[in-house]
């Protein structure tokens, strides 16, 4: 039976438990994690290209993901949500939920137009403990977005929600490009997107050491973008691409043409459109990405990487805004257009990629052992911890978060943990539409997310809990009406969900 008012918060002090959120927890996490996939890809005989958590990308051309059945389209006021309830909890546990948590997209969920969503701060305050159950619910934030720094990233998510928000927390479209640094770190990459040089800082934060940006290829060129020209601090910030510093570190340098780029890495949306095409596609059909060159077969051009392949996004405009995703559309059409028909493969990280998903969900079991003491098992080789049994994704993108969500929950089968999607109607989805991609469940607003997935799960321990007592012989139900609850308690066990 559904519940058509929103449950009254407790009245506690509002700063004191946002403030107490998973932020230092996940950072712990996470840094484990890093650790045991350094151990993992460099272990003898192992295969580090090929078994990368997160950063394998998926193909483009044709989508990787599978096609799968639509689930019911869910209501807002649905009959699922669970009538609110006391629920039994382990007074020892901290409250703290340790078989599911929330995945977070961040434009149109829980921000728009760098401004909260009103009953985002909301939302997370019921996450960190102000809901009827009293209970803390784990939560991390996948965003295809980009352009900075992580750590920058959570500070103005921070700032936004008034709570902490650590990096363990957050993963986003560029992230996986990190676990590829190895492969290229000492070769000439371009670099694409974002504001100034924040990118091409990035990059190197990630240990890429000869990063390339348009700007570099515009200030040693002006012709290669006609109509494109830097301003006196684009000009100031660009780099040198032939200057006697660069040469001595590589003397084979004396003319752009002598310069390989050996990938292309879109970090984040293009602020000029126009020439980062025009770039991109001459280092496509480039002889094996040598600048200023032309291949005959239009086959020989590096990889190119996008961050995402989201075609529009949320922002502070009325109507959706174009995206990385049709810059990466452009860029495999015009290819096809000025080559004769050649097709073009590109690669792309960030949702709906499942690889995104995998290593999210890792990260949560890692938090789950250090949080609840469980230990680690293995798993072809790798280290292990408990699954968390439900990971409710918050988006509002059907063509990414929903697409990925379900393609995530079917790769991990009945046996795996449960990937539940629900789509908010404050971003990209528009209202009456039915999307292509459909969630199991579509909600006004984050704060009717939260509140439906934590209902769902305490309606689900209520029924097992149900189900474990009527299971009792009438014997142990004799003992309850004499008051002998220690014995129940003794026959039953404590209950935990696994």
């Amino acid at each position: 039976m559904s519940c058509s008012l929103a449950p009254q918060r407790p009245g506690m002090p509002a700063r004191q438990i946002s403030a107490s959120s998973f932020a230092e927890e996940f950072d712990t996490a996470r840094n484990r994690l890093t650790k045991l996939d350094f151990e993992q890809e460099h272990k003898p005989g192992h295969e580090h290209e090929d078994e990368s958590p997160i950063a394998s990308p998926s193909l483009s051309s044709s989508d990787s993901l599978t096609s799968e059945e639509p689930s019911p389209l869910g209501s807002e006021d649905g009959d699922d949500d669970a009538t609110p309830f006391t629920p039994m909890l382990d007074p020892d546990s901290d409250n703290v939920a340790d078989n599911f948590a929330f995945a977070f997209d961040i434009d149109g969920v829980l921000v728009r137009g760098g401004k909260p969503i009103p009953e985002a701060t909301e939302a997370m305050k019921v996450l960190n403990g102000e809901n009827e159950y009293g209970i803390k619910v784990p939560y991390i934030f996948l965003t295809n977005g980009g352009g900075k720094f992580e750590s920058e990233r959570c500070a103005d998510l921070s700032r936004q929600l008034d709570m902490t928000v650590s990096e363990g927390q957050f993963i986003c479209g560029h992230t996986p490009m990190r676990e590829l640094s190895s492969r290229y770190r000492d070769c000439p990459v371009l670099v694409v997107g974002g504001e100034g040089e924040t990118c091409r800082l990035v990059a190197e934060s990630y240990g890429f050491h000869d990063v390339i940006t348009p700007g570099d290829i515009l200030k040693a060129n002006a012709s290669t973008a006609p109509f494109r020209r830097l301003t006196p601090a684009e000009h100031a910030a660009s780099r040198d691409l032939l200057s006697s510093r660069r040469r001595r570190r590589r003397p084979e340098v004396r003319k752009l043409s002598d310069i390989v780029i050996s990938a292309v890495f879109v970090f984040a949306d293009s602020r000029d459109w126009a020439s980062d095409l025009q770039i991109i596609l001459d280092i496509a059909q480039s002889r094996g990405g040598r600048l200023e060159t032309r291949s005959e077969t239009f086959d020989e051009g590096p990889p190119i990487y996008f961050s995402h392949s989201d075609v529009v996004w949320s922002a502070a405009h009325e109507h959706v805004r174009l995206g990385m995703g049709a810059l990466r559309k452009m860029v495999e059409t015009v290819f096809e257009e000025t080559t004769g028909g050649k097709k073009l493969v590109t690669h792309a990280f960030g949702k709906p990629q499942v690889g995104t998903f995998e290593f999210a969900e890792r990260l949560l079991r890692q938090w789950r052992a250090e949080k609840h003491g469980l230990g680690l098992g293995t798993l072809h080789g790798r280290s292990q911890a408990p699954a968390v049994r439900t990971v409710y994704f918050v988006g509002d993108t059907p063509e990414s978060d929903i697409k990925g969500t379900n393609a995530m929950d079917e790769k991990s089968g009945r046996e795996g943990t449960e990937w539940y999607s629900i789509l908010v109607k404050t971003g990209v989805y528009q209202e009456g539409t039915e999307p292509r991609y459909r969630p199991r469940k579509l909600v006004g607003n984050v704060l009717d997310a939260v509140h439906h997935g934590i209902r769902r799960e305490m309606a689900r321990k209520k029924t097992a809990t149900e189900g474990r007592l009527l299971s009792l012989d009438e014997d142990v139900f004799k003992k309850v009406g004499e008051g002998r609850m220690p014995e129940i308690v003794e026959r039953v066990g404590p209950f935990s969900e696994q």
